[in-house]
């Protein structure tokens, strides 16, 4: 297999130093945005309703007669690649890109947190709506850094902006703001097929950093001789940024109209303040001035901060009369804005999707006709999947094979999917050493199928070789023409290291790594899932039934290698973080340790051929480790694949008993007792997540003690700063075997990991009944909430819960209905070739007839296929969420 090379992704930030010259753009990094929602129309029987999302169990199958899901995907990724190889390993996943300034000296000055060293430690956080979802790596000592993450995540339909945030990372203060990329929702809507180019990075202006929601009541009502007054009540708000210290603020309202001005009482240390006060504004005839409420945080010493403000129009209050909700708090744009470009730009491309996802029994004719074909195989009358695979174009072939790999997982015919691909491209392969090298369908296919059903697999063998090459950190280098014994250091007291030395010593240290993953992968044949042995039978068998001669006897272990190796851990080892292996990527040095051992691997993989060796004569030195490995990898591949069907079915029923882990890692634990969270009580565990229970233990190995069962979850918040005085905290709100509500204060160490625990808590509970649609995100200490200060400890909560926010990873329970509307979407989208090709085919027959079997229905499955497509659109035609909800729901799925 051949590496692909691509240009590695730039981004430049400012600097006042002398600017480095400006470089050519890179090409255009591949992203996407998704999200998904439902509408909001009333749900008479909430517990058998559509469970919609990418990442819902599948084990709760839809009902006949419920309603249909809107759902809209929203995917932020990019495509790039990292390493200054002259072969880079190709690397997926998401990139920001930030181009040089035009001219780096007018910036402000002490932006970075270097300039004297002209460099940056940036880092992106992404925001939506100002809540923040995603944190990107750092990326240290540089101005042009490249981060290759990929995300996607579950929006509401009501969603405002999605905000890109550049910080430069402090150790011993606060972290510098470099600028920001703001995106609309308008702006993402007005370009279907993606957003994409580069953006200017914007100053961060605090009158601009606004958030929240404010509760208003206006009305006009009849005053004294015969005037008309404006009456304007100020009951609360909610979710208000913070701008003091102790993560909150000292709210009050002003309201101003034709000159005058009141403004309510302060409402201390809240962001979730109640003033419940109303004011009256004599309206005068034809006025046009507008009625403007603002928000502000009070401060003894400095000036007041700005929180946000809404504006009416006065004429239209006074035809409607009476107006009352929750209004939106806009910024102060009134400033002149610094001149864009001197901040730097940010290269995104972000497509936005919206998809209504119908109830199961529409899909059911779609789904068997797919299943009928794959299990007729290449023997079947029509062979659908390879009209598919022949009217798909390789830019959306990823997408595709993903989705039908997931919907015939989920009904337990994957390898026989699979199995079908590899036939079809044994087919049309003539040559043994161009087998599985192209973007075919299958090759596709297989990638995702590796992804979704052998992460875990990959995480048990790779990640110690991974984790120990991080924490060595050792200078390791085989090209002579790259060493540079400077970075080395010393062998002895005095004398430095020459370079046969360097070498010597990095080739040391592959030959040990190598051979640790070797051996790794060697004890690994009982670990491997049922599935995915069974899926390499299959392909060792057909392609040694293809080519049976005794000088193709590699080409059975080459072709399992060339997915096993080439696609899956030689891709892991190069980016780690990509594979959810480590949390951060690699420092430079590391990189190339690497890079070298992916390349190493690459060569075992191809089973040390001539044509692999004669391309980069310096790695000779791992030759012997690399022919040595050639063995042991060809035993492990006849160990494998020698899996009985009695074998896989019983692996397949002893792991369908055991609740696979859907989220662990250490957290630390705050329980409430009596009045309040015990400050001291907090506790270092082990949690660990499945659809049975929420367990912790003292160490990853201990006995674990079940704490909640999911079924009884009815929220899981985040809490807000001050209550702890730390970040990153969670409450999960849950009944108790009484029936009394009780809550678990959880601290997760970063943003990220807070997500993804609020995520993976929130799918596992997204079908329970009675889940909460408030909740108060501060504490009740005292005889208060610090969130409101109401005094009523059952009080409904101050802010809205967000129960369908998840994050899409890559052990999220398969969601079949969601699978089969995006193959439906495709296959829209491709009916008018599917419909040459079926005139193509009905020339052949006597007078271009169709045979129909009883009933009607045509026998022919390309003819069966179209049938189903008209159904399925005349379906979304006639559905409810083929209009826009009238007003969003607070209780709506979001992705990223």
């Amino acid at each position: 297999m051949k590496w692909k090379r691509f240009p590695r992704p730039r981004a430049y930030l400012p600097r006042l130093a002398r600017p480095a010259p400006h470089p050519a753009p890179s090409p255009a990094l591949a992203a996407r945005c998704t999200r998904l929602w439902r509408p909001a129309f009333p749900d008479p029987h909430p517990a058998s309703r559509t469970r919609d999302g990418q990442a819902q169990l599948a084990v709760h199958p839809h009902r006949g007669g419920e309603e249909p899901a809107r759902q809209g995907h929203w995917t932020l990724g990019l495509k790039g690649t990292s390493g200054d190889s002259p072969h880079p390993l190709t690397c997926l996943g998401p990139a920001l890109g930030l181009e040089h300034p035009r001219n780096p000296h007018q910036r402000r000055p002490g932006r970075l947190s270097s300039p004297s060293t002209g460099s940056s430690d940036p880092y992106c956080i992404v925001k939506v709506d100002n809540e923040p979802i995603i944190r990107t790596a750092t990326v240290w000592k540089t101005l042009c850094p490249f981060w290759g993450e990929e995300y996607q995540v579950h929006l509401p339909p009501a969603f405002h902006a999605v905000a890109f945030y550049v910080m430069d990372e402090d150790a011993l203060s606060r972290d510098d703001v470099i600028g920001k990329v703001c995106l609309t929702r308008d702006t993402l809507a007005a370009h279907p097929k993606g957003f994409s180019g580069w953006a200017h990075l914007t100053e961060v202006d605090p009158d601009e950093e606004v958030q929240g929601e404010i509760h208003l009541r206006l009305e006009v009502v009849p005053g004294p001789r015969a005037r008309r007054l404006l009456r304007c009540s100020v009951l609360e708000a909610r979710d208000l940024a913070p701008k003091d210290r102790n993560g909150a603020s000292d709210p009050f309202v002003r309201v101003r109209y034709s000159g005058r001005t009141q403004e309510t009482s302060i409402v201390k240390k809240s962001r979730y303040p109640r003033w419940n006060e109303m004011f009256e504004f004599e309206l005068e005839e034809g006025a046009a001035e507008a009625l403007c409420v603002e928000a502000w945080d009070w401060d003894l010493v400095s000036r007041n901060d700005f929180l946000g403000k809404v504006v009416f129009n006065v004429q239209k209050l006074c035809a409607a009369q009476k107006e009352e909700g929750w209004f939106r708090l806009q910024p102060d744009q009134s400033k002149n804005r610094r001149g864009e470009g001197n901040l730097g730009s940010l290269q995104l491309e972000v497509r936005l999707r919206d998809e209504t996802v119908l109830p199961s029994g529409c899909y059911q004719p779609l789904v068997q006709l797919l299943c009928r074909e794959v299990k007729l195989g290449t023997q079947g009358p029509g062979q659908l999947i390879a009209l598919i695979e022949e009217t798909t174009s390789t830019e959306c072939r990823q997408d595709v094979a993903t989705n039908l790999l997931k919907l015939f997982l989920g009904q337990g015919l994957a390898k026989d999917f699979l199995d079908l691909l590899f036939q079809l491209e044994l087919g049309r392969t003539s040559e043994a050493n161009t087998l599985f090298r192209s973007n075919s369908l299958a090759s596709k296919s297989m990638e995702s199928f590796l992804k979704v059903a052998g992460m875990r697999y990959l995480h048990g063998v790779l990640g110690p070789i991974i984790d120990k090459v991080f924490e060595e950190k050792k200078y390791v280098e085989l090209d002579p023409s790259k060493v540079e014994v400077k970075d080395v250091g010393c062998s002895g007291l005095h004398r430095p290291q020459t370079e046969a030395e360097v070498l010597e010593q990095s080739a040391q240290t592959l030959r040990a790594h190598l051979a640790a993953l070797l051996s790794a992968l060697s004890r690994s044949v009982r670990a491997c899932p049922a599935v995915v042995r069974a899926t390499f039978r299959q392909l060792f068998r057909r392609v040694r039934e293809r080519f049976p001669s005794a000088q193709h006897e590699n080409v059975p272990f080459i072709a399992v290698t060339s997915f096993l190796c080439l696609r899956f851990v030689s891709p892991a080892i190069m980016a780690p973080k990509l594979f959810h292996l480590r949390e951060r990527h690699a420092d430079a040095r590391t990189s190339r340790t690497l890079l070298l051992l992916a390349k190493a691997v690459q060569n075992v993989g191809n089973m040390d051929t001539p044509a692999s060796r004669a391309k980069e004569a310096w790695m000779e030195p791992l030759q012997p480790t690399v022919r040595q490995g050639v063995a042991q990898l060809k035993d492990f591949i006849t160990k494998l694949v020698d899996i009985e069907e009695k074998e896989e079915l019983g692996l397949q029923r002893a792991l369908s008993l055991q609740a696979p882990p859907v989220k662990e890692g250490p957290l630390f634990i705050h329980r409430t007792k009596g009045k309040g969270p015990l400050m001291s009580s907090f506790k270092k565990l082990h949690f660990s997540l499945t659809t049975e229970a929420l367990s912790f233990a003292k160490t990853p190995n201990s006995k674990k003690s079940a704490l909640i069962k999911p079924a009884n979850i009815r929220a899981a918040e985040k809490v807000e700063e001050k209550s702890f005085g730390s970040s990153n905290v969670m409450q999960l709100i849950y009944e108790d075997d009484a029936g009394k509500p009780q809550t678990v204060y959880l601290q997760c160490r970063c943003v990220n990991e807070l997500n993804q625990w609020l995520s993976a808590l929130r799918k596992v509970s997204i079908g329970n009944p009675g889940l909460l649609g408030s909740y108060h995100p501060g504490v009740f200490r005292g005889d208060k909430w610090s969130c409101c200060h109401q005094k009523d400890k059952s009080d409904l909560g101050c802010d809205k819960t967000r129960s369908r926010v998840t994050l899409q990873e890559w052990n999220d329970p398969l969601d079949h209905d969601l699978e089969a509307q995006l193959i439906y979407r495709h296959l829209l989208g491709v009916e008018p070739a599917l419909r040459e090709k079926h005139r193509e085919l009905s020339a052949g027959t006597e007078a271009g007839s169709v045979l129909t079997g009883p009933g009607g229905a045509p026998e022919d499955p390309l003819a069966q296929l179209l049938q189903v497509l008209r159904d399925l659109q005349e379906a979304h035609r006639s559905s409810p969420a083929s209009s826009p909800p009238s007003e969003p729901s607070c209780l709506l799925e979001l992705q990223t």
